[in-house]
């Protein structure tokens, strides 16, 4: 589904975000990206829907090189990918339920989206999301008066009514506390599981990414030092991702390190 080719992202300043990535991830994987701050997760992750986009290489989905879209191509292929930020990305004055319609922007007239004029059928898909996610009682309450937690899952919500193909989700749980990030991890795996929707996550705590990748790479200084089954890895295999031994905050993961 999604393969990289001599992939490499230099910023204007210099700085080279990827180096020379070469990985193929298959529909309906669960992937799991990790490595320090720095490694080059965000970069890899926001590449695939060219939020940054790469200076060298073929990026093919589905076989095209998605790096030769013009910009409405472009567009119409992001409809197929919806994407969970750190920092939760709503509209906090917003219902929740508003928040949630926007993954239908993309699918509407221009006309319709200025005015954010949904269908019935919009808002029942946008409701059913979050009843998917644990939250349908939520769905009339501003988004300002949820929890970390809380606002995490609206996001995923949001996703869920893009109907997307991919989801990547760039340091989901860095916010949250490990109770938290694990309820949500759930509600990813799940996800990945029941609609076959490629998950593609960056992760920076080891217990997280053992427990619920089906496929861990690891990064370091923009390149791929690791790639295979989650099954295979061990703390030995994330020392040698990091570059130094494991400390305590690697296993539970803290948001300061990225």
């Amino acid at each position: 589904m999604i393969e990289f080719r001599n992939v490499s992202l230099t910023y204007p300043n210099g700085h080279q975000g990827l180096k020379n990535i070469n990985l193929e991830i298959k529909e309906g994987e669960f992937v799991v990206i990790v490595g320090l701050s720095g490694a080059g997760k965000s970069t890899l992750i926001r590449s695939i829907n060219q939020m940054v986009k790469p200076t060298e290489g073929e990026l093919l989905i589905d076989g095209e090189n998605t790096l030769k879209f013009s910009d409405r191509k472009l567009r119409k292929f992001r409809r197929n990918i919806g994407m969970i930020f750190q920092n939760y990305n709503l509209v906090k004055r917003s219902s929740v339920l508003r928040n949630v319609l926007a993954g239908r922007l993309g699918h509407t007239g221009t006309l319709r989206s200025i005015l954010s004029l949904f269908s019935q059928a919009d808002v029942r898909l946008a409701l059913h999301s979050l009843e998917r996610v644990g939250i349908a009682e939520k769905a009339y309450i501003r988004a300002d008066q949820l929890s970390g937690g809380q606002q995490q899952r609206v996001s995923i919500a949001r996703a869920l009514t893009q109907q997307p193909k991919l989801i990547l989700a760039d340091e989901p749980v860095a916010s949250l506390d490990p109770p938290t990030s694990h309820a949500v991890m759930k509600d990813l795996q799940r996800i990945n599981k029941e609609d076959a929707i490629t998950m593609v996550v960056n992760l920076h705590a080891i217990d997280l990414s053992m427990q619920y990748a089906d496929r861990i790479i690891g990064l370091r200084n923009g390149e791929v030092v690791f790639d295979g089954p989650a099954s295979s890895v061990s703390e030995k295999t994330f020392e040698d991702i990091y570059g130094r031994p494991i400390k305590e905050d690697d296993l539970v993961g803290d948001a300061s390190n990225e």
